[in-house]
C-alpha cells in the first residue's frame, strides 16, 4: 500500500512530526493570551444581546447568496455604516477575511498587471496573489526602497509600458510580527507611479485612530488608499470582513468577485452583532486606550525580565524562540500553568523563527501579566533557551 494515497499522506504526516510541525486542534483553555479578541467585544452584552434578538427575529440562516434570496436590508445598512466609519464611499461584507482577500486580488488584478507584495503578508493575501493571473514581485519586509525599485523597473516597468495596472499590497499591522507598515511612504510611491495601494487592516481596525477605524485613519491616508480589507472577527469581536473603498470598485466586486457571488450570505444575526460592535467602538473609546496601556505594560515587563521582543508598541508581541519543538514545549508549559499561548511555526513564519505570538487584550490585569512573565521566563529556561537581563 506504499503507493496509495493513504500511504503518501502517512509519510507526509510522519515528516511533519519529525520536524515539529504537526498541528493539533485545541479549544480555549486558561487565561487568553492568544486570541484576536483585543477589545473583548465577542462577549460584550450589547453585542451578544443584539445577536440573540436577531436570531429570534430573522432566523438562524440566510437561505442563499446575497444575489439570490440571501440579501437583507440589515447588511446593506451595515455596509453603509462601515463605509462612513472608514471614511470612504462604500463597503462590501464577506463571510471571512480570507474570502475578502481572494476576492480583491482576483477581481482587480488581470493578466499583464503586477502585484507587489510584502514577504510577510498573511496567507490569505498570498493565496489571492497566487490565484490572480497578474505578474507578482515579492519584496523584503517593510522595505520602501525595494517597493520603489519594483515600481520603477523590472516587471512593473513592463506592466506600465503595456498600459496595465500595478498594485502594492501590505498589512497595516503585521499579524505575526506586530510591526506597522510604512504606509505614508507606500501611499506616496503609489501616487508617483499611478499604482494602487491595497491595505489589510485586519489587526488594526477597531484599535487605531480617533474613531477606531484603523491605521489608515491614524496615518491620515485613507483617501490615498485604493482598498482596505477589514476583518470583523478580531477587534470587532464577531466574524467576516469588509472591503472598503470607492463606490465603483465595490460595485465591480459585486459583479465579478467569485467568493462573494458564489457564497451563501452570512446569517442576518451577524449584521446585528457587527452593528452593535460598532456602537461599542464609538461609545467606549476607553477600550482602545486600555489596550494600549496593557500592551505597553506587558512589553515593559518582558524587557525587564530580559525576554527579547521586537520594537514597537502594538498589542501583538512575538517572542522568537527559533526551534519548532522548543516553541511547542514552551507553549505547552505555559498552558499547564493556566496561560493560553500557542506556538507559531513555519510556514506561517519563516524557518528558524518559530515563536510564541502573545496577543494582549483589555482583560489582562497587572497581576496576570506579572505571573505570566514569570511563567514564561521559567518555561524558556527549562527549554534551554537563554534568557538575559536588560
Amino acid at each position: 500500500m506504499s503507493g496509495s494515497l493513504a500511504g503518501r499522506i502517512a509519510a507526509r504526516i510522519d515528516a511533519l512530526d519529525a520536524s515539529g510541525l504537526r498541528r493539533t486542534l485545541r479549544p480555549p483553555y486558561g487565561i487568553d493570551l492568544t486570541s484576536n479578541d483585543y477589545l473583548g467585544l465577542s462577549t460584550h452584552p450589547h453585542v451578544t444581546q443584539r445577536m440573540a434578538e436577531a436570531i429570534a427575529r430573522d432566523g438562524a440562516g440566510s437561505t442563499g447568496s446575497r444575489l439570490l434570496r440571501g440579501e437583507r436590508e440589515c447588511f446593506s445598512a451595515l455596509e453603509q455604516r462601515f463605509a462612513r466609519f472608514k471614511g470612504v464611499e462604500r463597503s462590501l461584507y464577506f463571510s471571512s477575511g480570507y474570502l475578502a482577500s481572494i476576492a480583491v486580488l482576483t477581481a482587480f488584478a488581470e493578466d499583464g498587471d503586477l502585484i507587489i507584495s510584502d514577504e510577510r503578508n498573511h496567507a490569505s493575501l498570498i493565496d489571492g496573489i497566487r490565484l490572480s493571473p497578474a505578474m507578482r514581485e515579492i519584496v523584503a519586509h517593510n522595505d520602501t526602497a525595494a517597493v520603489r525599485s519594483a515600481l520603477d523597473g523590472g516587471e512593473a516597468g513592463k506592466a506600465g509600458k503595456a498600459g496595465r495596472e500595478t498594485f502594492v499590497v501590505c498589512e497595516s499591522l503585521f499579524s505575526m510580527d506586530g510591526d506597522e507598515a510604512p504606509l505614508e511612504e507606500y501611499a506616496a510611491l503609489c501616487e508617483e507611479t499611478n499604482a494602487h495601494l491595497i491595505v489589510d487592516e485586519a489587526h488594526a481596525v477597531g484599535v487605531y485612530g480617533e474613531r477606531g477605524s484603523g491605521l489608515l485613519e491614524e496615518r491620515g491616508i485613507g483617501d490615498r488608499t485604493f482598498l482596505s480589507i477589514n476583518t470583523a472577527g478580531k477587534a470587532l469581536g464577531v466574524s467576516g470582513a469588509f472591503v472598503a473603498g470607492p463606490a465603483w470598485a465595490i460595485d465591480y466586486l459585486i459583479q465579478r468577485a467569485r467568493p462573494f457571488i458564489y457564497s451563501t450570505a452570512p446569517p442576518p444575526s451577524i449584521a446585528a452583532a457587527l452593528d452593535a460592535s460598532l456602537d461599542v467602538i464609538e461609545r467606549e473609546p476607553q477600550r482602545r486606550a486600555t489596550l494600549r496601556a496593557r500592551a505597553a505594560a506587558l512589553r515593559e515587563r518582558l524587557m525587564i525580565a530580559g525576554i527579547a521582543i521586537s520594537e514597537g508598541a502594538s498589542h501583538i508581541v512575538p517572542v522568537i524562540v527559533g526551534d519548532n519543538e522548543r516553541a511547542v514545549a514552551v507553549a505547552e508549559a505555559l498552558q499547564a500553568d493556566g496561560f493560553d499561548v500557542r506556538a507559531i511555526r513555519p510556514p506561517t513564519v519563516a524557518p528558524g523563527t518559530a515563536r510564541l505570538r502573545i496577543s494582549v487584550n483589555i482583560h489582562l490585569t497587572d497581576d496576570v501579566m506579572r505571573r505570566f512573565v514569570n511563567a514564561l521566563s521559567n518555561a524558556l529556561a527549562r527549554s534551554g533557551f537563554v534568557v538575559g537581563r536588560s
